[in-house]
């Protein structure tokens, strides 16, 4: 299998487990060493500002912190779309990238035309993805920039299925999070 960088996973109907049910992830990191990935549809009831006050200049200022999986829930990563995309520390698809942890804050601000904050990530060891993709765990769709810093959090999941364009994502998409209450 090719990398999977830069495209999405989206959890299909039978992946249950508590981290990534109904979970929209953004690959940015995939090799035969494993994969790294941010869920993008988890906000966090923390405000950027408040938990991580120095990175202000870069998100809005009711901005929220975002889970970004269930992996070192201490770290902070910050992804943006950048003006220049060399500008990035590392390009994960067209101008969207990371922001390079040892930039000034204020100049990273100006490079870029907007952010997102994650605390932790997802990770997969070697081959360990591509089993998960074989046991249909994950739906894998193109990412699009709304998908990373749009304001659908809670709509993510379905929406990204329905864009698709096929009859039986779109039926997932209406599926309730509990569908023996159907």
């Amino acid at each position: 299998m090719g990398s999977l960088k830069g495209k999405l996973l989206v959890a299909g109907a039978a992946l249950f487990d508590p981290h990534f049910r109904r979970a929209v992830v953004l690959v940015t990191e995939h090799d035969d060493e494993g994969a790294l990935g941010l869920v993008l549809n988890r906000p966090a009831e923390t405000k950027v500002t408040e938990a991580v006050p120095g990175l202000a200049p870069l998100v809005p200022e009711d901005a929220l912190v975002f889970v970004g999986g269930p992996v070192d829930q201490h770290s902070v990563l910050v992804v943006a779309e950048f003006e220049d995309p060399d500008e990035s520390a590392s390009t994960i698809f067209e101008d969207v990238g990371f922001v390079r942890g040892d930039t000034d804050i204020d100049l990273a601000a100006e490079a870029t035309r907007r952010a997102r904050v994650f605390a932790g990530y997802a990770g997969w060891s070697a081959g360990q993805l591509d089993a998960e993709l074989a046991a249909d765990g994950w739906i894998v769709v193109p990412a699009e920039r709304e998908d990373v810093f749009g304001d659908e959090d809670d709509e993510l999941w379905s929406s990204v299925l329905r864009r698709q364009g096929r009859s039986d994502f779109a039926l997932l998409a209406t599926m309730p999070i509990d569908p023996s209450l159907n």
